[in-house]
């Protein structure tokens, strides 16, 4: 691979890893600093609360000391210290590893790999640089049908990024499987001929 392909391939996609961090942080910052901590009932409820899209989207400011859904938040500071901290380390490490070393990821792949590491380096640095946890904010409603309390677990820029670009990481293989399938098809029956 030539350092221009190389240039290309695998380095022009971590500008969106680069840009979610930058928003995730940015985002953050804005959220503590302009709105109170939503369990800081000295504020007025339109400090603690503010309405973006009705009752459907709000911003509030949370601190998640877990990871997603909370899950994790009833472990000792040490062993949250380790999973959510050191391992989620070693795991972003080994995919940038990974990252570079194949090259059999298409473009899509490439870039929905970059938007998971932005999330989660986001969200990693909020552990370590910000003791009371992480910085959650986007509250949304969701079916008490399927959710009893009727909001979706809130969230940030760094979450939407990994869920998004997972989503689209999942959806390129699956993509694949079907050409694949496609492919062998039209190739039996080329050969059935």
């Amino acid at each position: 691979m030539s350092k221009k392909q190389f240039i290309v391939t695998k380095v022009l996609p971590l500008i969106l890893c680069l840009f979610v961090i930058i928003a995730d942080q940015v985002t953050k910052s804005i959220v503590v600093k302009n709105i109170p901590l939503h369990g800081d009932f000295t504020a007025p409820i339109e400090e603690r609360e503010i309405t973006v899209a009705g009752d459907y989207i709000q911003l509030i400011h949370v601190r998640n000391n877990a990871i997603a859904f909370s899950l994790g938040s009833g472990l000792s500071d040490t062993a949250r210290v380790i999973l959510f901290k050191v391992l989620v380390l070693i795991v972003i490490a080994a995919v940038f590893v990974i990252y570079f070393r194949n090259n059999e990821f298409t473009k899509l792949q490439r870039w929905s790999i970059c938007g998971i590491l932005g999330g989660g380096l986001g969200n990693l640095i909020d552990r370590f640089f910000r003791p009371a946890g992480v910085v959650d904010f986007i509250d949304c409603w969701f079916p008490k049908k399927l959710i009893a309390s009727g909001r979706w677990p809130t969230f940030n820029v760094a979450d939407m990024a990994v869920v998004i670009c997972g989503g689209l990481f999942i959806l390129t293989f699956i993509m694949q499987i079907i050409h694949d399938m496609k492919m062998n098809k039209k190739a039996k029956g080329k050969a059935d001929e």
